[in-house]
């Protein structure tokens, strides 16, 4: 892979297609919200009661689990789970590999991941018991663990087709990184070491792999607070207080240009320095998400015959 490419094409190319995939990925997370949140605000009343006062509600033929709008939603809730086996089988079935990016279908992945426990509870009214209750709890556990995948999958370098880099490939794109930050004058060295200060590799290797975890996650929660401080280096008290101590973008683009570059320095340096770590964690994840994944599909297909043998509740 050269390394004679400039930083900016490469920023306006990453930038055309990840524009419009978060646009998409915002119309739809509103749009989820929007919906689950108004059935739960109008169910609130009947979620709160008893389940023994339930039946005496007039909202209870809609909203209990075999009801109008209670059943509509345990189907969707299960179809949205089903959803969420189109991302492996798109790495096992080569025309469905060749749809899309994989980083979107992995977005879309999530998205399911999360609204589909919502969804359930939904369909449930908020009780969980039997067999339905412990395929909801192992549907929670898969949820919450697919957003720790999320992260981990952003933490192994790619390319803009999303294929994984080795580590040589990363440390080209390192480099890159490095050496447009040193073209910009507007930040020293000195402004920029908190920003870019690490644990050495010795130090990151006799980790064990869930505190390599929390100092991953540490690292970027604290990245904002650090360009936040750079901008307000280079901004007066009013522009300061526009952009909210520096937390939001300023209006100039040099500033926001460098400050850019030294964020996107900040985080391929970081996954330079735990890609191997990160590669581990990745794995052992994968161990723990696929048993919860598939426990659920067997305990969801047992609720739904005993429910279509035996009847509704």
């Amino acid at each position: 892979m050269s390394t004679q490419v400039t930083a900016r094409p490469f920023l306006v190319s990453a930038a055309s297609g990840r524009d419009a995939h978060h646009l998409r990925m915002v119309v739809l997370i509103l749009l989820s919200a929007a919906l689950l949140l108004s059935v739960a605000v109008y169910g609130l009343d009947y979620y709160s009661l008893d389940k023994m006062d339930r039946p005496f509600s007039p909202k209870y033929k809609l909203l209990k689990p075999s009801g109008t709008l209670g059943l509509p939603l345990g189907v969707l809730g299960f179809f949205l789970f089903l959803g969420l086996f189109l991302y492996p089988l798109r790495k096992r079935w080569a025309w469905l590999g060749k749809q899309g990016n994989s980083r979107h279908w992995l977005d879309v992945h999530v998205l399911l991941g999360c609204s589909a426990p919502v969804v359930v509870a939904l369909h449930a009214s908020f009780k969980f018991h039997g067999i339905a209750g412990v395929a909801f709890w192992i549907m929670t556990a898969v949820a919450l663990s697919g957003i720790i995948g999320r992260y981990l999958y952003t933490q192994i370098p790619r390319n803009l087709s999303a294929a994984e880099l080795s580590l040589q490939e990363a440390r080209q794109m390192q480099e890159q990184w490095t050496q447009a930050l040193q073209a910009q004058r507007l930040f020293s060295k000195a402004e920029l070491a908190a920003l870019l200060r690490f644990p050495t590799p010795e130090q990151v290797q006799g980790m064990s792999l869930f505190l390599a975890l929390g100092c991953m996650i540490g690292i970027d929660i604290v990245r904002p607070f650090h360009m936040a401080a750079l901008r307000r280096r280079a901004l007066d008290a009013r522009g300061t207080l526009a952009t909210l101590g520096g937390f939001l973008e300023a209006g100039n683009a040099e500033l926001e240009s460098a400050v850019q570059l030294a964020k996107r320095q900040a985080a391929i340096s970081k996954r330079v320095l735990f890609l191997s770590r990160a590669q581990q964690v990745f794995h052992l994840w994968h161990v723990v998400h696929r048993p919860f994944s598939y426990s659920f599909a067997v305990l969801a297909t047992v609720h739904i015959v005993v429910v279509m043998l035996f009847g509704l509740l």
